[in-house]
C-alpha cells in the first residue's frame, strides 16, 4: 500500500505540472457551466412556480446541477489524456518500470478529481454571486463538491478503460456525445423528478448522476437529509471503487497484449 501510494503521488505530481503549466486548459473548461447557470437560470427560473417543484429558486436548483454536469462533461472525456500517452509511447515506457499498476491508472483518476473539486468550487462561488443560497451552512457546499467528485471519479475511470480497451478517440467521442444527453436529461439536473413522465422518473432513480445530486441537495436543504447524503453518497463510492478497480484490471490487460 505504500508503494502504491508513494507511486500515485508521483504520477499525480507528474500530470498535475503539465496541469499547471497550461492552466488555460482549467479555465477554458469554465465557459460552458458559466452558460449553463447564468443562461439557464434565467430562462427556467419560472419553473419553480409549477405546483411540486420543491424549491424557492430555480438557481438554488440549478447550482448543484451545473456543478454534477461540469464533473459529467468534464470527465468523461478523461480517455483522451490517456489515449495521448498511448500514441507517444509514455504509456509504454511506464510499465516496465517498478512503478504499480494501480499508481498508474490512480493518477489520472486523481488529477480528474483535482480538477473537478476546484472547478466544482468555483461554480459554487458563481452562483452565491448570482444569489443562490446554501441553507444547510457549509457542510451543503462540501458534500456537493464531494459528490461532484465521486460522480467524476466513476465517469473518468470509466473513460481511461474504454481508452485502454479500444485505443480510438473517435470510438470514445462518439460514445461520450451519445451518452452525454442522456445522463443530463435522465437525471434531476434540471428538472425536479416529481414533474418528469413515470418512465422517466424511474430512470432517473437509477441514474448514478441523479444519486450525486439527491446526496448534494440532501446536504444543501434547510433541514438536511442526512440519511439521503449516506444512502446516494454510499453507493457513489461503491461505484467508484469499482470503476478504478475495472481502470487498473484494463491496464494490465493493456500491458498484456503489447
Amino acid at each position: 500500500m505504500t508503494a502504491l501510494a508513494t507511486g500515485t503521488w508521483w504520477m499525480t505530481h507528474r500530470r498535475l505540472s503539465a496541469l499547471v503549466r497550461n492552466p488555460a486548459v482549467v479555465v477554458m473548461t469554465l465557459a460552458q457551466p458559466m452558460i449553463w447557470l447564468f443562461l439557464f437560470g434565467e430562462l427556467f427560473r419560472k419553473v419553480v412556480e409549477l405546483p411540486g417543484f420543491g424549491a424557492p429558486s430555480y438557481l438554488d436548483y440549478i447550482v448543484p446541477g451545473v456543478v454534477v454536469m461540469n464533473a459529467v462533461s468534464l470527465n468523461s472525456f478523461a480517455g483522451m489524456a490517456t489515449m495521448d500517452e498511448i500514441e507517444r509511447g509514455t504509456l509504454d515506457r511506464f510499465l516496465v518500470t517498478p512503478v504499480r499498476r494501480g499508481a498508474i491508472a490512480n493518477a489520472g483518476v486523481v488529477e480528474q478529481a483535482l480538477s473537478t473539486a476546484f472547478q466544482s468550487m468555483v461554480i459554487i462561488g458563481l452562483g452565491r454571486v448570482a444569489g443562490a443560497h446554501y441553507p444547510g451552512g457549509p457542510a451543503g457546499p462540501a458534500v456537493l463538491v464531494a459528490a461532484s467528485v465521486l460522480i467524476g471519479i466513476v465517469l473518468a475511470a470509466l473513460s481511461n478503460t474504454l481508452a485502454l480497451l479500444v485505443r480510438d478517440r473517435n470510438t470514445i467521442i462518439g460514445l461520450n456525445v451519445m451518452l452525454l444527453l442522456p445522463l443530463t436529461f435522465l437525471s434531476s439536473a434540471f428538472m425536479a423528478k416529481g414533474l418528469m413522465p413515470s418512465w422517466m422518473r424511474h430512470v432517473a432513480e437509477g441514474n448514478p448522476v441523479s444519486w450525486a445530486l439527491d446526496a448534494a441537495r440532501g446536504a444543501l436543504a434547510d433541514d438536511p437529509d442526512w440519511a439521503t447524503v449516506a444512502t446516494h453518497g454510499g453507493g457513489l463510492l461503491a461505484l467508484a471503487a469499482a470503476a478504478v478497480g475495472l481502470a487498473v484490471h484494463s491496464l494490465r490487460s493493456y500491458q498484456r497484449s503489447q
